[in-house]
């Protein structure tokens, strides 16, 4: 995670100190978990990405949710149920992230959820395509509180644009950035912090001045290059970057192409993260999008018995075996690092 001016001094603001304590707790476990090669769980997640809806009105080529390719079921998170997720875990609860799969904006109750965790004090964070920022979502989001927001601006022009985002128009994107700007001014407020992530692909790679450029003009905080994780990679992709900078695959010499990331065996995200789904399912992390390895149910548990149960540590357990034996860790650029 990153922090920028204000943004920093906002973040800052929610350290209390009991979820303090729980970041130093949960660290202290995770390096005493690396030396003694055994799961040790001391504290609880202080980052939880909740998934507000499966669905989605693109029709983006590497996502479930895009593909319509889900084994789960598509729907909403429920109101109710997210209050009382977050009625558990509000005390060590530091950093909420709206997003998983599907477009968070589709929810009707999307922005009261945010409002209630930011009437908790945790710092709130979403990611958005963009197509749903009209003016009076603009100024909903400026009121509920939202401390940052990713807008996907994939190319600078319709063309290049819809090259990734099938069935999605830049114009009513970069629209809704301007309202989320123009309402941010007029009330005064210093969140959300704003950023375009630009997920590089090889039909964009040459845009990526351009969009700084454009960002700039717009009023946006920030840019973020995303590298683009694709599924079918052994013999190479159209969307592979050329230039390797930007690229989560390398070549070998024998044509084939593999994951650059040396898959070590820990993993900090699964001592200090995870994800819920929008019906209650718990799962490890972010590359688990179709849910496959299902930690616990909080329709049926409550967190803190399912964060300490058998299912979570033979998972931790598995990983500290073998990385490369888990199918959502093969395709992974990130698990390793500490605070991601």
């Amino acid at each position: 995670m990153k922090f920028y001016g204000s943004d920093t001094i906002n973040f800052i603001s929610k350290l209390t100190p009991y979820r303090i304590w729980n970041v130093l707790k949960v660290f202290a476990s995770y390096h005493v978990t690396r030396w003694k090669k055994e799961p040790i769980q001391w504290g609880r997640p202080f980052t939880v990405s909740i998934e507000p809806t499966t669905a989605c009105n693109l029709k983006c080529p590497e996502c479930p949710s895009g593909l319509r390719a889900f084994s789960r079921p598509t729907g909403n998170l429920k109101a109710d149920f997210f209050k009382k997720t977050i009625d558990e875990l509000r005390r060590e609860l530091l950093y909420l992230i709206f997003y998983f799969q599907g477009e968070p904006y589709i929810n009707p109750k999307f922005l009261d959820m945010v409002k209630y965790a930011k009437d908790n004090g945790i710092y709130t964070i979403t990611s958005t395509n963009g197509h749903f920022l009209n003016d009076a979502n603009a100024k909903k989001t400026i009121e509920s509180g939202l401390d940052r927001i990713i807008i996907s601006v994939d190319g600078t022009t319709q063309e290049v644009y819809e090259n990734y985002r099938k069935e999605g128009k830049l114009e009513n994107v970069l629209m809704g950035a301007k309202n989320i700007v123009k309402w941010k001014k007029k009330m005064n407020s210093k969140t959300p912090h704003i950023i375009f992530q630009f997920l590089v692909v090889r039909p964009n790679e040459h845009q990526i001045p351009e969009i700084y450029r454009l960002a700039e003009e717009i009023g946006v905080d920030e840019v973020k290059l995303k590298t683009a994780q694709v599924y079918d990679y052994e013999d190479g992709n159209d969307l592979i970057p050329l230039n390797d900078k930007y690229a989560r695959y390398r070549q070998n010499k024998d044509g084939k192409y593999e994951v650059k990331n040396e898959l070590l065996n820990h993993c900090w995200k699964l001592w200090h993260a995870c994800v819920i789904t929008w019906d209650g399912l718990v799962v490890p992390c972010c590359f688990d999008k179709d849910a496959t390895h299902r930690l616990g149910d909080l329709k049926k548990q409550s967190f803190v018995e399912l964060w300490e149960g058998e299912s979570y540590q033979n998972f931790r357990t598995q990983l500290l075996k073998g990385r490369d034996q888990i199918d959502i860790c093969k395709n992974c650029t990130e698990g390793c690092k500490v605070w991601a």
